[in-house]
């Protein structure tokens, strides 16, 4: 089977990740409890008429997976796929809302069309004009792992050569509401780059979208080699290091190889202990690196990891706002990434220097 290789990176996030030149150097701090996107100029990426007409998510995804395509030098791909938890919630919230302002009748369909979690993917095959494979994974908190592991498989089986992935997920007022509501965001609007030091229930929530192609052909600009992917709908904090431990032994890798563990804490009491049973266990002599501070929860917060991860393979550097402790790294050649919501969905993924 061939290798996959991660071959550009495109990011909307609450940081400013969208210029591919910089990698962090500057550090947007917030006192919130949902964290806004820093926008691009749209203009330079979507025609303003269209813009207009376009949800937040779509237009994120959009950009993001523009950016990745400049990125990777190309201007078509064989395939699509997006991972999404909500979709394009805002439209959502605004076609449901109308259903009961209007007592069910009267309705315009523009906001059910682009509320379905398959509209991300499907504009920007209308703007590549791709008509291959398009596929949506909506799988909560592991749908960018999902759409991670059907693009490596079809790599490595060459039945495609370029394939552009992405993670994608909007905030909607009334839904954010319902968070605050059962506890999920925090109580209180705090510093986020404290928040992982936070002894409170509920998460700093964002939104994003992070944008990548992968492709089996490495060329002179790729950021890294995706080794495996492994995804458990439950897992207790009992097995975390054992899991952990036999997911590198099945690929080779023993703990002492890992250069860099990226873990997903997002300063929730509650369930931050599943990354601390690693922190302090297996991986309690390897440099450890957290980000959801930096892009706030959502449901593929794990593909801004994932970018992060990329970077860090490239530039061989690693910002200190990442850091979660103060272990040296002299070279970062192998990544793990580990990451779970709730206590539900957890997931490993392996990649290297390539």
């Amino acid at each position: 089977m061939k290798n996959v290789y991660i071959n550009s990176v495109g990011s909307i996030s609450a940081q400013k990740t969208y210029d591919n030149n910089e990698f962090l150097s500057e550090v947007v701090s917030y006192q919130e409890q949902i964290l806004p996107v820093v926008d691009p100029n749209y203009k330079d990426y979507i025609p303003p008429a269209a813009a207009r007409r376009m949800a937040k998510g779509i237009k994120m995804g959009v950009v993001a997976s523009k950016i990745a395509l400049q990125d990777a030098g190309l201007e078509e791909v064989d395939a699509i796929i997006t991972g999404t938890g909500m979709g394009c919630l805002r439209d959502s919230e605004k076609f449901l809302s109308a259903i009961l302002d209007n007592n069910e009748q009267y309705l315009t369909p523009t906001s059910f069309i682009q509320s379905t979690h398959n509209t991300v993917g499907g504009q920007i095959a209308l703007e590549l004009q791709c008509k291959g494979y398009n596929f949506t994974y909506v799988h909560s908190s592991v749908s960018f792992e999902s759409a991670l592991m059907d693009a490596k498989l079809q790599l490595e089986l060459d039945e495609a050569q370029n394939i552009l992935i992405g993670g994608v997920d909007e905030i909607g007022e009334y839904t954010a509401g319902l968070h605050k509501i059962i506890g999920h965001i925090k109580p209180e609007a705090e510093d986020v780059l404290q928040v992982l030091q936070s002894k409170t229930k509920g998460a700093i929530y964002g939104e994003g979208a992070n944008f990548f192609v992968l492709s089996n052909e490495r060329n002179e600009n790729s950021y890294g080699k995706i080794k495996s992917v492994s995804i458990f709908n439950t897992l207790s904090k009992s097995e975390l290091n054992n899991e952990a431990e036999a997911f590198l032994s099945a690929n080779g890798v023993s703990v002492e190889d890992i250069d860099v563990v990226v873990l997903g804490n997002n300063g929730d009491v509650e369930f931050d202990g599943y990354y601390e049973t690693l922190a302090n266990g297996l991986f309690h002599n390897t440099p450890q690196v957290c980000y959801k501070h930096l892009c706030g929860e959502f449901n593929t917060a794990s593909s801004f990891g994932f970018w992060v991860t990329a970077k860090m393979l490239k530039t061989q550097t690693l910002p200190e706002v990442l850091r979660f402790n103060d272990f040296p790294v002299k070279e970062i050649k192998q990544v793990l990434l580990y990451n779970q919501y709730r206590g539900e969905n957890h997931s490993f993924t392996l990649v290297e220097q390539c």
